[in-house]
């Protein structure tokens, strides 16, 4: 069955969509492999971004060429995600070093030491 659409959108949005999901895939196994939570908490972040970002360019494009006029509802959610995932990340963080102290291990997590 045919979309009607042009092979070269068909292609753009496979390629777009396929980096999306490997992009995310990848901060999804950052999740796993790194080793505290301030590592674990960046690598999603990035990896969810940016595969948001591709798929929903992936989007615009298929849904504009398919519809015939320039389809935006998409912009909307990208521009949420690009403000909230590191503002929730920064929360995220600070959460855990309060916490932390509370706790009695008042390090930093990444301190450089100067020897």
């Amino acid at each position: 069955m045919t979309s009607g659409l042009p092979d070269w959108v068909t292609v753009l949005t496979a390629i777009f969509v396929l980096l999306g999901s490997i992009l995310t895939l990848i901060g999804a196994v950052g999740l796993l492999r790194f080793n505290n939570f301030y590592a674990r908490a960046h690598a999603p972040t990035l990896g969810t971004t940016l595969g948001i970002g591709c798929v929903l360019i992936a989007s615009i494009l298929y849904f504009s060429v398919l519809q015939s006029r320039p389809v935006f509802h998409e912009v909307l959610i990208m521009i949420f995600m690009m403000v909230t995932t590191p503002i929730t990340l920064m929360l995220l963080v600070n959460a855990a070093l309060h916490r932390n102290k509370d706790a009695g291990k008042d390090h930093k997590p990444f301190a450089r030491t100067t020897d």
